[in-house]
């Protein structure tokens, strides 16, 4: 068409492209560092809470186990400790998933408001993360020798 026009700005579709999405990319990245930060406070916080729970209710352990239960028991009673914070926890969050669907569906491409595999998926992953913030305690439990623990007040 015009063959003494100079060509500027020359760039693949993928170039193109890139530029486009790089401020939502950055919000993901972002969005995406939160989200670990988070998932790491809130496994530092049950793992505090659980270990302050263990070390609330030591003689009460080391009596069980004067009894004569196992360190099964013991692993069993502290999970069980475990479970009743961190299932009420899951529901509610999955139901203020639900509601605040629609609110980011905006920003979701190609997922629905109340995708079930996401949320099976991060309901899985947060349930593993509570189940491991609670192996640490529920382990040191099981290994307090009953005569220490009948001993501290």
């Amino acid at each position: 068409l015009a063959p003494d026009m100079p060509v500027f700005s020359v760039r693949t579709m993928d170039e193109a492209t890139r530029q486009t999405t790089l401020m939502r990319r950055f919000n993901l990245t972002l969005m995406s560092i939160f989200a670990g930060v988070a998932l790491l406070l809130a496994a530092i916080g049950l793992y505090g809470v659980i270990a302050y729970a263990v070390g609330q209710r030591r003689r009460e352990i080391g009596l069980r186990q004067a009894i004569g239960a196992s360190s099964g028991d013991i692993h069993r009673l502290m999970l069980g400790a475990g479970l009743r914070m961190i299932v009420p926890g899951i529901v509610i969050g999955v139901l203020g998933a639900l509601a605040l669907g629609r609110v980011i569906a905006a920003q979701l491409y190609g997922v629905g408001t109340a995708d079930p595999f996401v949320l099976a998926c991060v309901t899985a992953l947060l349930i593993a993360v509570a189940l491991a913030a609670c192996a640490i305690p529920t382990l040191r439990a099981a290994r307090i020798p009953p005569m220490e623990a009948l001993r501290d007040e």
